[in-house]
């Protein structure tokens, strides 16, 4: 166990940080929305439009838990205080000091992250689509891999993971998937993996089991529940109804309500088949292609600011921001932040959080745009 001496100065290193905490998460202001949130949401005529209500309630809830969090450990430290003071003449408080000084300091680690993610959609849901590349069957494999490796990072946070559009490979595999992440920070959190991903492994496609190396993208928006910024004429739109492609079974239900949109101006297309019915496709089909005219009106904005301001250098690895070795040896390493983590499966079961902070710091510090 540590010295006194020693917990003394960890319990004011938690003070400073739980200082800097208020002030990133702007507890004063989050304060005075809540107290206007609980004024609308006890107004009845709120509630004449659910959705709004259903929003605003949500947006009150997660006010609520930040400033309850902020109080919760500020009378935790205050405790800590004082066991401190006493543990001269009580060893079991210097014990029970030091067990809640290490809860804390994990609470606040989670807290910081907040800190990375300022962007305008970074506490909302995301969109993610998922693409096999280069490397044919393997590649396939690969891209399904990488979407169970997602849901699994989506679970292991509570997120609901909506899997909206599959496209089974030709032999094994999918070819492309789209889903949606809903959970507070989903979209920030999963920006940080935007990008292509490489695969190393012995093929189990290959008889003469060799080495492969295969390709698959992840691409992530913004979910735009409702935007004023884009306005759509349904004379833009193709909208095709068909049959779910594939066997369906752990991927999508195998109906007739199947619909894909395309925005003919843009060639935007987007599908959705793992809804019940043709009407519900079509609802959430014409949602995702919102959040990805957005993103495209985004781009375009970025694009003439850089235009500009003239073109920017970019370091990069190649095309992939990270690499998956399964064979001749066992890593999976970041070529961005240079983070690495020997345990493959561990990081194939959807832990990815250490890479994902570790992107964010390094984000910050290159002051690189998401």
């Amino acid at each position: 166990m540590m010295s006194l001496t020693e917990l003394e100065e960890r319990q004011r290193s938690l003070c400073e940080r739980l200082e800097r905490a208020r002030a990133y998460l702007h507890l004063d202001e989050r304060r005075a929305e809540l107290a206007a949130l609980e004024e609308r949401l006890a107004d009845p005529a709120t509630w004449a439009d659910p959705a709004q209500g259903r929003d605003l309630s949500r947006r009150y809830g997660q006010l609520r838990d930040d400033v309850e969090l902020i109080a919760r450990l500020e009378r935790r430290l205050a405790d800590v205080q004082v066991a401190l003071e006493m543990a001269d003449e009580d060893l079991e408080l210097a014990e029970e000091a030091s067990a809640s000084i290490a809860q804390i300091e994990a609470e606040l680690d989670v807290i910081e992250i907040r800190s990375l993610l300022a962007g305008e959609f970074d506490e909302g849901d995301a969109v993610i689509e998922i693409h096999s590349g280069a490397g044919g069957t393997d590649a396939q494999d690969w891209a399904e891999m990488m979407l169970r490796m997602y849901e699994r990072w989506a679970q292991v946070h509570e997120f609901d993971f909506e899997l909206d559009d599959v496209t089974e490979g030709q032999e094994a595999g999918i070819l492309s998937a789209t889903a949606i992440v809903r959970g507070r920070y989903a979209y920030g959190l999963l920006s940080a993996e935007r990008g292509v991903h490489r695969l190393v492994r012995i093929s189990p496609f290959d008889a003469q089991h060799r080495r492969q190396t295969s390709f698959a993208s992840l691409e992530v928006i913004p979910l735009l529940e409702d935007t004023g910024g884009v306005v759509i004429d349904e004379k833009d739109l193709r909208i095709d109804t068909y049959r779910s492609s594939g066997a369906g079974g752990q991927h999508v239900n195998v109906t007739d309500s199947a619909v894909r949109i395309t925005h003919l101006p843009t060639g935007i297309v987007v599908s959705c088949q793992n809804e019940r019915s043709q009407l519900q496709n079509k609802a959430k089909a014409l949602q995702i292609l919102v959040s990805k005219l957005e993103e495209r009106r985004r781009e375009e904005q970025r694009a003439a600011l850089d235009a500009i301001a003239g073109p920017r250098v970019e370091v990069a690895w190649a095309n992939q921001v990270r690499s998956y070795v399964l064979a001749p040896y066992q890593l999976v390493k970041d070529h961005r932040s240079g983070f690495e983590d020997r345990n493959v499966q561990a990081v194939l079961d959807g832990r990815l959080d250490p890479f994902i902070e570790a992107y964010l710091a390094w984000r910050r510090q290159n002051h690189r745009e998401p």
